[in-house]
């Protein structure tokens, strides 16, 4: 089999997974959240995290299957709540991210100076993450701390719920995604950069219709999708990887490395080109894993083959 240019036959298993969860139930949980403070949001979470321990089969069986590859040993139910209750703490905590209270989190920067090099060359820069810990906590350490503006290539297809509730906590911040499926993505990311902001996607999901990179990773193969490598490259801008590792409690330790100064990609072996950038992130990505197990959010089987992974 080719390890590029594979195109998914069908839906991947992330984006036809059905999104749970009552708006009204994730809007009290918000208000609560804000209103009351975090202890009691954080108060809530043991009760929903044991529901979706029992009644999210599918998402369970995923967790115990990638926890027994990264820790080295058979998983066991203890270690599944955990991976779910991390999961939860980073959404609860987003909410206080969208609405500025960064003072409430013990947020610790490593690797800065490779952002601060890139976009001092005054032409923005691409931020390439993962659903590996939190995102949002990049874009609050970015938009707090050095006050970079920050745009996001995003994907809400499968989590449109949440995303409503959370697009109504901080308005401005939501005119600021741009979904990655409209028309006009590449022109208004590149607009953005024009402009000195930091565009943000994550690379770890394949899309309907995305053609897919074979990488190593924890083991087995997962499949990555060319575009945000290839968008890097038409984008002619400075590349970083970025990662918002949860460590518990009130801590986030955020993790940059540079890719690359500009991303070139020749006429001639293009494919051969964005295939190892896609390897190459996703070894840093298996790194950061490791560092940190229970912050992988992707609940669903990502080394099944893309034609074959949102089968029944």
């Amino acid at each position: 089999m080719s390890t590029t240019g594979i195109e998914p036959a069908v839906k991947p298993a992330w984006l036809a997974a059905r999104e749970r969860g009552s708006p009204a139930l994730i809007r009290l949980i918000v208000w609560i959240t804000l209103r009351l403070g975090r202890g009691a949001g954080r108060a809530l979470l043991p009760v929903a995290v044991a529901y979706f321990v029992v009644f999210s089969v599918a998402p369970r069986r995923a967790s115990r299957a990638y926890l027994a590859r990264v820790l080295g040993r058979p998983s066991r139910l203890a270690d599944v709540y955990r991976h779910y209750h991390a999961f939860a703490s980073t959404l609860l905590d987003r909410v206080y991210f969208l609405a500025g209270r960064y003072d409430c989190f013990d947020v610790r920067l490593h690797g800065v100076e490779a952002v601060e090099r890139a976009m001092a060359q005054g032409a923005g820069c691409v931020l390439i993450g993962s659903h590996l810990g939190s995102f949002e906590v990049l874009r609050a350490a970015a938009i707090a701390g050095p006050r970079w503006p920050v745009a996001m290539l995003m994907d809400n297809a499968n989590a449109q719920k949440m995303t409503r509730v959370f697009a109504a906590i901080n308005p401005a911040l939501a005119a600021d995604v741009i979904n990655v499926g409209a028309p006009d993505s590449l022109i208004r990311a590149k607009a953005r950069l024009d402009a000195g902001a930091l565009v943000g996607l994550l690379a770890d999901r394949l899309r309907p219709g995305d053609r897919a990179v074979a990488c190593p990773f924890l083991g087995g193969t997962t499949w990555l999708p060319e575009g945000p490598f290839a968008l890097a490259g038409v984008l002619g801008a400075p590349v970083v990887l970025g990662f918002g590792l949860y460590r518990g409690g009130r801590r986030y330790d955020i993790h940059f490395e540079l890719l690359g100064e500009r991303i070139a990609l020749p006429r001639a072996g293009r494919g051969a080109a964005i295939a190892s950038l896609a390897r190459a992130y996703a070894a840093r990505l298996e790194h950061y894993t490791r560092l940190a197990p229970y912050n992988w959010f992707n609940f669903y089987d990502v080394w099944a083959a893309p034609d074959a992974g949102a089968r029944p």
